[in-house]
């Protein structure tokens, strides 16, 4: 009986950790890594298209920067940093709600079609970017300043 405890205990534990906040747990379904090449990062259009904030992380020497991009509403690419202002200390990040993103730290949220318009607060802070074809780019020194969040 003890033994069907301790399972019970794992189950719950891995089901309440890939619930948390809607991100990875243990390691699973983090964010994906990207590099630069020419110094851009290069996103498909198509793989940030459906409304579905999507994570990245980026070594910038050593420091792992973290970033989302997403396809608001309004039909606009946007892009930002996994952190703000405020609440980037405590290295929480945001998750998603529908149209919103929402702080992990204080519970803010944030319409999706306001990313890269507000700054400051805590909102997410921007992160510049470029529709160019089929194509986002992401100057990969513009990924490097935000590392001082991380």
């Amino acid at each position: 009986m003890n033994g069907l405890k301790y399972v019970g205990v794992i189950v719950m534990l891995f089901a309440l950790g890939f619930a948390a906040e809607g991100k990875a747990f243990w390691g699973f379904g983090g964010p994906e890594k990207v590099e630069a090449v020419n110094g851009s990062v290069t996103l498909p259009v198509a793989a940030v298209s459906d409304g579905a904030a999507h994570y990245y992380s980026f070594d910038a020497n050593g420091k792992d920067v973290k970033f989302f991009v997403l396809k608001s509403s309004d039909g606009v690419i946007r892009a930002a940093f996994d952190a703000c202002d405020v609440c980037y200390l405590e290295k929480k990040g945001y998750s998603q709600d529908g149209e919103f993103m929402v702080c992990n730290n204080c519970g803010q949220k944030f319409h999706s079609s306001r990313i890269n318009e507000v700054r400051g607060g805590c909102n997410p802070s921007p992160l510049a970017r470029t529709v160019s074809g089929e194509s986002v780019v992401i100057s990969a020194a513009d990924i490097s300043a935000g590392a001082g969040y991380f």
